[in-house]
């Protein structure tokens, strides 16, 4: 048996990381590099990062349904040209932002008063054309999950998804571990417009190898009747099937009926409980140890404690394929009750949060490595979350669904970024009359969040049993 369905992983892997490496980008310069140029505070760049998943939440409501109507090769190009042309883009705002100001050079810029009138004109200006560019990277970078989750279940019987999902998921934690260990230091070097660019053309390259390599199982002269026989286990009576050609397409499920099953609302509620939270995560965790620690992301301890903690994510969440598989294969259950078996253990990784900030007032390690274990608890439930839609909903549906589902995690990832940013202002412009849990001011208002985010995939997962408790796939009738 040839075994490509794993170099079509690998592929949906490097798209993946690529797609958080430039999602990335700005959360790793903004800090320490954008913001004492354009004048931004917490609350500007909440701004950008709530928008930015507003942006991404709108555009998986289309891209779902883009992706099914274009097919996974020729959308999945689109998506990547689109949100890496978008990634460049963001390195001609600092140009833009000092023709439109009236000023000779980016230092001028930097050089304005801070608080002044001058410094508010050029912070809005500058926000004004992040949020273009970040509307661009959105529009794009929401077909890469409905794409890859239907380019995954086209090359994997139901048994493996999990597996091969946890894989290309994988992609994140490495984009984000590779991030910190090579975006502020190509900024420091060379500005942190190169850093946008840099990142950006990766994109580019991935496309050659897509269109060299990606076609469907039944049409790719890379894949054997061996590994077909194999890739296609779940279609019935697949063995008295001599003509693989004759084999039918699955009818598709028109858009709003999807919504009139409880399998869709299950998804779409876990997604909206828990993306915010990796994305909250994603965005700040860099500000976080620069705030509260005083490191910033190009110095070594800063780079080391954002590698440590998706070093721990990127190990971890792969191990989140084989739990489901150990439940079906060894204990005998369907897909669908094993994957919700180990999301309920995964769910439990994220309350070691509510440690995260106490502990951290011995060592800025502690948050690193806690955070690191929720976010690992993240990636191995968004597998496994990812995989029950294959479980339930026809192949000519997933994308549909999938961008349904990212699409409700875009709302929720804008709810907690835009809050927090302006919580965190409030938060530091009260001081000592704010408090909770012993801590005051800013580090208060970061405590307040984290055990937001501990306790949002316990709920997600109760809500999602509720609506769906047991395995029922859905039925096209023809």
């Amino acid at each position: 048996m040839s075994n490509f369905r794993w170099v079509i992983c690998a592929l949906l892997f490097l798209a993946t990381t690529v797609n958080y490496m430039d999602r990335q980008v700005l959360s790793l310069t903004w800090k320490d590099f954008i913001a004492p140029e354009f004048h931004w505070s917490d609350a500007d760049y909440g701004t950008i990062t709530g928008l930015f998943s507003l942006f991404y939440a709108i555009a998986n409501l289309f891209a779902g349904k883009f992706i099914d109507w274009m097919g996974t090769k020729k959308g999945y190009l689109i998506a990547i040209f689109v949100w890496s042309t978008g990634a460049v883009l963001h390195a001609g705002c600092g140009w833009a932002a000092m023709k439109i100001e009236g000023y000779d050079s980016i230092e001028a810029l930097r050089l304005v008063q801070a608080g002044s009138d001058a410094a508010v004109a050029i912070a809005t200006i500058s926000v004004w054309l992040f949020l273009s560019c970040r509307l661009i990277l959105a529009v794009g970078e929401a077909g890469n999950f409905p794409a890859a989750i239907k380019a995954t279940a086209e090359y994997f019987p139901k048994k493996d998804r999990a597996f091969s999902t946890s894989i290309f998921n994988s992609g994140a934690s490495v984009g984000a571990l590779a991030a910190p260990a090579t975006i502020p230091l190509l900024a420091r070097a060379w500005g942190w417009e190169m850093a946008f660019i840099v990142i950006g053309v990766l994109g580019y390259v991935w496309m050659a190898l897509w269109i060299w390599l990606y076609d469907k199982p039944r049409q790719n002269k890379r894949v054997n009747q061996a590994e077909l026989n194999y890739i296609e286990q779940d279609v019935d009576d697949l063995a008295d099937v001599q003509d693989r050609s004759a084999v039918k397409e699955e009818k598709t499920i028109p858009f709003f009926k999807c919504f009139t099953f409880k399998q869709t609302w299950a998804f779409l509620v876990g997604k909206f409980m828990t993306d915010g939270v990796w994305w909250f995560f994603l965005f700040w965790a860099p500000a976080y140890f620069s705030d509260q620690y005083g490191y910033t992301s190009d110095s070594a301890m800063g780079i080391a404690l954002i590698f440590t903690l998706y070093a721990i994510v990127t190990v971890l969440s792969i191990c989140g394929g084989y739990l489901p598989k150990y439940f079906v294969e060894q204990r005998g259950m369907n897909p669908y009750l094993g994957r919700m078996r180990a999301m309920l253990i995964f769910a439990c990784f994220p309350v070691l949060g509510l440690l995260a900030q106490p502990l951290g007032t011995y060592s800025a390690w502690w948050p690193a490595i806690l955070i690191g274990l929720l976010g690992a608890g993240h990636q191995a439930w968004s597998a496994n979350l990812f995989s029950t839609i294959g479980d339930m909903f026809p192949k000519s549906t997933i994308g549909t669904i999938v961008g349904l589902g990212t699409m409700t995690g875009g709302l929720g990832s804008m709810a907690i970024n835009m809050g927090s940013g302006q919580f965190f202002k409030w938060a530091a412009d009260q001081g000592e009359a704010f408090s909770f849990f012993g801590f005051d001011g800013k580090p208060a208002a970061y405590m307040v969040v984290f055990c937001i985010c501990s306790v949002a995939y316990l709920i997600g997962w109760c809500i999602m049993k509720t609506l769906v408790p047991k395995y029922k796939p859905i039925m096209i009738e023809d």
